[in-house]
């Protein structure tokens, strides 16, 4: 069985094919770029989770928070070590500084500083609505990665697999959330 795209239809190999199927493929340039990417996304995923406890008294947004934060850092032990074994450096000694402007999902640093500074209903309505962009951005991360050919090394596609399930999960709840704050 070799398991679709996201969104696409798993497929049965025939026995000459999964014969020739190279299980030891080799980490690429995307899923280094992807897995470095996703580490930066992470990061400003936990910056938000890091302001709920101060700025709302609602427990279903502090426990959601407080899950995400553990996901999210359990996540980025895990794509650390992904690239220190294979050699690779964390981060990318060659990247500016301003390397993750545009990043689908990311906040600016206006947005942020909004989030910062709201308090109660309002903190939970921007924490919901941009946590759902936010995770809507790391979806569109793991399309990219596939669509520019990585994902193929098993370790890097269980991870992607993994932050798609989780975001998607994760965003669904959140929209329930705000829909119940309505």
């Amino acid at each position: 069985m070799q398991l679709g795209a996201p969104g696409e239809p798993n497929r049965t190999l025939s026995p000459e094919e999964a014969a020739a199927l190279d299980l030891d493929t080799p980490h690429s340039d995307e899923d280094v770029v992807f897995i470095r990417d996703m580490l930066h996304h992470h990061s400003q995923a936990l910056v938000m989770t890091g302001y709920v406890d101060e700025r709302t008294g609602n427990t279903d947004v502090q426990l959601l928070a407080e899950r995400m934060g553990i996901s999210q850092t359990d996540e980025m032990a895990l794509m650390e070590l992904w690239l220190q074994e294979r050699g690779e450096a964390v981060r990318d000694p060659d990247a500016a500084h301003d390397a993750h402007v545009g990043m689908p999902g990311l906040l600016t640093d206006d947005e942020l500083a909004s989030l910062e500074a709201a308090e109660g209903t309002e903190f939970d309505t921007l924490f919901l609505t941009f946590m759902i962009r936010h995770h809507q951005g790391a979806i569109e991360m793991v399309d990219r990665l596939y669509s520019s050919g990585g994902g193929a090394e098993s370790a890097v596609d269980q991870i992607a697999r993994e932050v798609e399930a989780d975001q998607n999960i994760e965003i669904a709840r959140m929209q329930e959330m705000l829909a119940a704050m309505e």
